[in-house]
């Protein structure tokens, strides 16, 4: 055992306070060479990117055991095919949009469109771009994509099974290149909404609630699918595929959740930061537990079972509900908003029933209603949050989102229609849209 691990690391863990954390990091000694913070910024940015990138792979697992076979070559073809359509639509359009990089705006509401700004900053005078002293654009612009994509994702789940695959996809580029970074810049790109004092650290209005708007809206101008409430209007179960890449999806995006929150410290070039980094990831994981472990409980309590979708829920709802702000709580805290987060899932997702609103996996609990909550559970821990401002911001990224969404649903519903027809949603999307399976060996013997 060394010295540090004999002497120094106890003493550090008993000045920390039983369920939290010390209000300051710690002060380092000497100060940071420009090339040390610009290199550890950047390398933030790039291993946090990297991380929410794999969130990528958890939702298309996610969504592949949680829709039925027949559908599940839909799901993954749909997932790879927008975190492509998000890599391309934010680079030609809304990394520009949302920081004020082109050549005309409107003050903190309407940043440059299109223009020299973003092919500088993106690869063609690279180095003419880069913050040195901070951290590279390249890392910035990498970290930023893997958000927006994210955006997109959460729309995905909710319309499985009933929506054709190109309208979908057009949606996709107008959520990514226009919707996701104008209502990104009010906050992320110095607009009104942080003027006036927003707090959304990670997203849990700016990503994930904008995901739960566009997917409800959606959701309600394409129709439940068939058979899934009856004449009597009752629920009718439609189990998924396979639970075990449900299963398997929500720890990758567990896994990824450390690289949306840890990274969104946006710095990394001084011991403060690296020890906020760390409370980060500690809040960010005992929020998904307290999640699941709630979800579990209430499940047990109110369907006399508990329910594993309903658990797995719960984590990523614990998930969402700690990324508007999981630097200031404690570790109890932390904990007990992902809980609310995993007990809201549980009444939710029956209420969207009741309301025969459905969404295949339940991402419009999750990611809207959770992210609401945890954007108002700001107020809790930091002491700089205004309810007011947080409930404004909140009303008017949800019209906005709402609106623009609406509209874009409505004139792909127009012009190419949304749904697929009744005889492939009975037969199933792969073999209609794509001409293939999932699973051909449990079909076609």
């Amino acid at each position: 055992m060394t010295k540090f691990t004999k002497y120094a690391l106890p003493v550090a863990l008993a000045a920390m306070p039983a369920m939290g954390f010390a209000e300051e990091g710690p002060v380092p000694g000497v100060n940071a060479s420009t090339d040390s913070v610009f290199i550890f910024n950047s390398l933030l940015f790039l291993i946090g990117g990297f991380l929410v990138f794999w969130m990528a792979a958890g939702f298309a697992m996610l969504e592949a055991g949680l829709v039925r076979s027949k559908n599940v070559t839909m799901q993954l073809m749909k997932n790879v095919a927008l975190f492509s359509l998000a890599a391309i639509f934010y680079y030609l359009i809304g990394y520009n949009l949302m920081y004020p990089l082109g050549t005309w705006s409107v003050d903190g509401i309407l940043s440059g469109v299109w223009g020299p700004g973003v092919l500088e900053a993106v690869g063609v005078t690279a180095d003419a771009a880069d913050d040195y002293g901070y951290a590279s654009t390249g890392s910035d612009f990498f970290f930023q994509l893997m958000f927006c994509a994210t955006t997109a994702s959460i729309v995905s789940g909710t319309l499985a099974e009933r929506i054709k695959l190109w309208p979908f996809l057009i949606f996709v580029i107008v959520l990514t290149g226009i919707i996701y970074p104008l209502q990104a810049s009010w906050k992320w790109g110095g607009g009104f909404l942080d003027a006036m004092g927003f707090l959304d650290f990670a997203g849990s209005t700016v990503v994930h609630s904008v995901g739960g708007w566009a997917a409800l809206t959606g959701a309600l101008i394409l129709g439940p699918r068939i058979g899934k409430y009856n004449k009597e209007g009752k629920t009718v179960p439609i189990p998924g595929s396979n639970l075990t890449l449900a299963t398997l999806g929500t720890f990758i995006l567990w896994l990824g959740w450390f690289g949306f929150n840890g990274g969104s410290q946006l710095a990394m070039g001084t011991v403060g930061d690296v020890a906020d980094v760390s409370r980060i990831f500690a809040n960010t994981n005992t929020a998904a537990a307290g999640g699941a472990i709630a979800a579990m409980i209430v499940s047990q309590l109110m369907f006399k079972k508990p329910d594993l979708t309903m658990t797995l829920n719960g984590a990523l709802a614990g998930l969402v509900s700690i990324t508007a702000e999981p630097l200031t709580p404690s570790l109890g805290a932390a904990t007990l908003i992902g809980m609310v987060g995993g007990v809201i899932v549980v009444f939710a997702i029956p209420f969207m029933d009741k309301l025969k609103i459905d969404d295949v996996v339940g991402a419009i609990p999750v990611h809207l209603i959770c992210g609401i909550w945890g954007t108002i559970a700001v107020v809790f821990t930091n002491a700089d949050a205004s309810l007011m401002v947080q409930l404004y911001s909140i009303a008017v990224v949800g019209i906005f989102t709402v609106v623009v969404s609406g509209v874009v649903w409505f004139i792909l519903k127009a012009t190419m229609g949304l749904r697929v027809d009744e005889e492939t949603e009975i037969n199933g999307l792969d073999m209609a849209e794509l001409g293939m399976e999932a699973y051909p060996e449990f079909t076609n013997g």
